[in-house]
């Protein structure tokens, strides 16, 4: 595959560079992914209250959000996924793989799936930035598989964009018709589209945990680094989990999210302080405010989630 980066003299400025072209291409295909997640989400919820008279003003409300968020979002999420380094990367996909599993388990008790969806946004770009950064490490063309990656990615968001333009527009009409084939395979099979998610997430996380676990264990030189680095945040993240599952048991709403978001990243952050670099702290800050841009993207859709 053509890459530029691979005939031209090795300056120091010019790799500091390529570096950062690869940095912002890993983050546009991470914030692609979540676009991808928050569009079929959109799509699904949208058709659940299409079929529900009761909420006809969470249909109206997801219909009319304003279209140029939704590219805005992606930029800045690029933005920050390309500054967020491969190590807090790694430790934000480990935490929400973690809380996910306790999640999961406890769904027979009256935990929503659906809230996890949106919940796992950041981790996700996160993932697929950790995973892109394992799999392409040491490649020849590193920036070359990274352009056409992004745009695979950029192509799939902007269909799947499309998508919830279509459905937020014309499904009601066309699913009376019956004559849009799109609205009426939806209509069919709108219903798997949680599966689809579950399914895919499931593959995605589980590559981007081997690449954390990976990306983590590099930096340790020996078997004592890496269990005074292991063992406090094993500590720490057991205790936000059980901290999270009480949290989300005794309420509900916008407000315990947000409050959620902000004990993960100060729990992260005061164990960085003791076992990690200054620039993992400041990596720690720039994520809360990507996960805090992400909540706040999609909040009529956690709005929607909350009342299902």
């Amino acid at each position: 595959m053509f890459s530029l980066g691979s005939w031209l003299p090795a300056l120091p400025g010019l790799a500091w560079g390529w570096a950062l072209l690869d940095a912002l291409l890993q983050g546009l295909v991470g914030a692609c992914a979540v676009s991808v997640l928050c569009s079929l989400l959109k799509v699904y919820l949208y058709i659940q209250c299409a079929n529900n008279p009761e909420r006809q003003a969470e249909k109206e409300a997801m219909a009319a959000q304003r279209p140029l968020l939704e590219p805005l979002q992606v930029l800045v999420l690029t933005a920050v996924l390309a500054l967020v380094g491969s190590r807090v990367a790694a430790l934000v996909v480990l935490e929400f793989s973690l809380r996910a599993i306790s999640t999961l388990l406890s769904l027979s008790k009256g935990a929503h799936s659906s809230q996890l969806y949106l919940l796992c946004q950041y981790s996700l770009g996160c993932g697929v930035s950790c995973g892109l950064s394992f799999l392409l490490e040491g490649a020849p063309h590193r920036s070359g598989n990274l352009a056409l990656a992004a745009g695979l990615a950029g192509l799939l968001a902007l269909h799947a964009r499309r998508l919830a333009r279509h459905v937020c527009a014309l499904y009601g009409l066309h699913s009376r018709a019956r004559y849009c084939g799109v609205c009426i395979l939806l209509l069919a099979a709108g219903h798997r589209i949680p599966r689809l998610l579950r399914n895919a997430l499931a593959v995605a996380f589980a590559v981007a945990d081997l690449a954390a676990v990976e990306l983590i264990n590099r930096d340790f030189l020996s078997a004592g680094e890496a269990v005074r680095f292991w063992t406090p945040l094993t500590i720490c993240y057991t205790l936000l989990v059980v901290y999270m599952q009480e949290e989300s048991q005794q309420s509900a709403g916008r407000g315990p999210v947000f409050r959620t978001v902000v004990v993960r990243m100060g729990g992260l952050f005061i164990l960085l302080l003791t076992v990690g670099r200054w620039t993992d702290i400041l990596h720690v800050l720039v994520s809360l405010l990507g996960e805090l841009w992400c909540l706040l993207c999609s909040g009529v859709l956690l709005e929607s989630c909350w009342r299902q």
